[in-house]
């Protein structure tokens, strides 16, 4: 099959430029590489196509051949100057993934030549009460990273001197070996992968470029957080490598436990016992709120379990929405530590109920034994 000209392959001009080509081919590689395309037999031939053609036009004596006499000036095969490998050798096939790949895929160079390594991302649990979480706050943290040693300023090297590039690797930090067909790629052993070599280290950071140091950070905090939610620090993570970016930090956020609140997605709960004679008689209560107190009116004759919404009183959403609710239930308290004379008046008290008939003011308690006499009733059956 005749192969298509590379030009049109990578969709760009005769005249394009180092940069044109780049971004050409990565464009395709991002579209057709195998790891983004398992078993598409047409995509991987596509990509090999494209790497063919940004191979052969990213190097100035091939493409100079190939302007001039076609695909039989790089052609091995008709005496071109393509290496043994054909279109998948020659020394710009580490070019390739140096500078192509390691864009695409995290990697890239540093400072002279040598491999560049995004930071680490740190975690730090921070642990807020619930009225920090509810209305926003600022907190300080102190955490500990990695930053860049300042001594060298992140090149490892003393002071006065600076790294050589790996001549194993040429500063890539991996060594391809041929087979073939086939080209495999390994971590560099001389330089394990940094690309560079450092002959007189700095004193302070013993040739790593970075230092452990624990820094001091503000985290604004905003209204309605939750356990669970974190908080992006863009950049505040551990110091790159070799001119590589800083990783970032997560602020992880869990809300310790209230002793007069529960909170429910937006809604706040609580329970409020009150008096015996206030749930029969009704009356008036003082109940906190988040953001001060509010009197809670008990209607005449409330069962314990009853809940009393107060609007507007709960949580507002981290991300926008209406604000919750404050949601009371009443729990009626059973007098304790009665005297004598207290003990008579309630026994007394409990005669005026029944001269009426009970059902008439204990209706849930005579439904539930009538219920109850009933089932015993059909046991009999």
């Amino acid at each position: 099959m005749a192969k298509r000209d590379y030009y049109e392959v990578l969709g760009v001009s005769r005249n394009a430029s180092e940069a044109e080509l780049k971004k050409a081919f990565r464009r395709l590689a991002q579209k057709y590489h195998p790891d983004r395309n398992p078993g598409d037999k047409e995509a991987e031939e596509r990509f090999k196509e494209a790497k063919e053609a940004y191979e052969t036009l990213s190097d100035p004596r091939k493409r100079a051949a190939y302007d001039q006499f076609g695909h039989a000036g790089v052609d091995p095969g008709m005496g071109g100057t393509a290496g043994a490998g054909g279109g998948f050798g020659g020394a710009s096939f580490s070019d390739i993934f140096g500078d192509v790949f390691g864009d695409i895929f995290g990697g890239g160079a540093g400072r002279g030549g040598s491999r560049a390594y995004r930071g680490a991302d740190l975690r730090y649990d921070l642990e807020l009460t619930l009225e920090e979480a509810v209305m926003g706050t600022t907190v300080r943290i102190r955490v500990p990273t990695q930053v860049t040693c300042q001594a060298c300023g992140g090149t490892g090297a003393q002071p006065g001197s600076q790294p050589e590039t790996c001549p194993t690797c040429g500063g890539v930090g991996q060594v391809r070996m041929q087979q073939g067909f086939f080209s495999v790629q390994q971590t560099c052993p001389r330089c394990r992968g940094a690309g560079q070599i450092i002959h007189d280290p700095c004193t302070r950071c013993h040739g790593q470029g970075r230092v452990q140091e624990t820094r001091t950070l503000s985290v604004k905090v905003p209204a309605g957080v939750d356990t669970g939610d974190r908080i992006r620090l863009a950049g505040e993570g551990e110091a790159g490598q070799n001119g590589g970016p800083p990783g970032d930090l997560y602020v992880q956020i869990r809300v310790k436990e209230h002793p007069i609140f529960e909170r429910r997605d937006n809604n706040l709960y609580c329970e409020v016992p009150i008096p015996f004679v206030t749930a029969a008689l009704g009356g008036e209560l003082e109940v906190p709120t988040l953001d001060g107190r509010v009197n809670l009116k008990i209607p005449p004759e409330t069962q314990s379990g009853r809940l009393f919404r107060l609007r507007g009183k709960g949580v507002k959403p981290v991300r926008g929405g209406p604000v919750g609710d404050l949601l009371c239930r009443v729990v009626v308290e059973t007098p304790v530590n009665l005297t004598p004379r207290q003990k008579e008046l309630l026994r007394e008290f409990e005669k005026t109920l029944d001269e009426k008939g009970g059902s008439h003011h204990n209706p849930q308690s005579h439904s539930w034994l009538d219920s109850v006499k009933k089932f015993f009733e059909g046991l009999k059956l």
